[in-house]
């Protein structure tokens, strides 16, 4: 039986985070670098896999990047990349989908369901074909050992808890190989 895989395509994709800053507006911040493919003849029984290198991460000021790539965050000499495992699709409406896996941040394994909207499959000029999708989530950040904060003198703290994670992917599918 052939499978198909489907390779990311960096340069049509993003994945960016957003969370409180001074629990009045959102910082928002990106990866850079990250990999993904999707193996399987049919996206909701397909094997799903990311890798995020963390060195990766912009919030277009340095000095705010330097240190979510310290140990008060991301520890990033010692966890240079967060992964994701697809555990489970579930069909939620004609192209929205509940995608469940296992977020692994600083070492630590936690599940997550994401939002997922299949934008559809088309050709490019070249005649690849392409798959996207769009994606959102919100997690917890200290359920990964992401626990800095700082007091406010009036209250409340520096950076909120609640991450909300999300992106734009784009997938080219790839030649179908014989499973064995």
């Amino acid at each position: 039986m052939n499978t198909t895989k489907w390779i990311l395509d960096p340069a049509h994709s993003e994945l960016n985070f957003r969370v409180k800053h001074l629990m009045i507006t959102n910082v928002k911040g990106e990866f850079k670098r990250f990999q993904a493919e999707i193996t399987g003849n049919d996206f909701e029984s397909s094997k799903i896999t990311a890798v995020v290198d963390t060195d990766s991460l912009s919030t277009n000021d340095e000095k705010r990047d330097a240190h979510l790539r310290s140990a008060d965050f991301f520890d990033v000499p010692n966890h240079n990349q967060i992964t994701f495992e697809g555990k489970k699709v579930t069909k939620t409406g004609e192209n929205t989908y509940k995608l469940t896996g296992i977020l692994n941040i600083r070492g630590i394994p936690k599940e997550v369901t994401l939002d997922v909207e299949f934008g559809g499959i088309n050709k490019d000029p070249w005649g690849n074909e392409k798959a996207g999708f769009s994606f959102t989530g919100k997690i917890n950040r200290k359920d990964w050992g992401l626990n800095w904060n700082a007091a406010l003198e009036t209250g409340g703290v520096l950076v909120g808890d609640d991450v909300t994670i999300g992106g734009e992917v784009q997938f080219v599918k790839q030649v179908v190989s014989q499973a064995a």
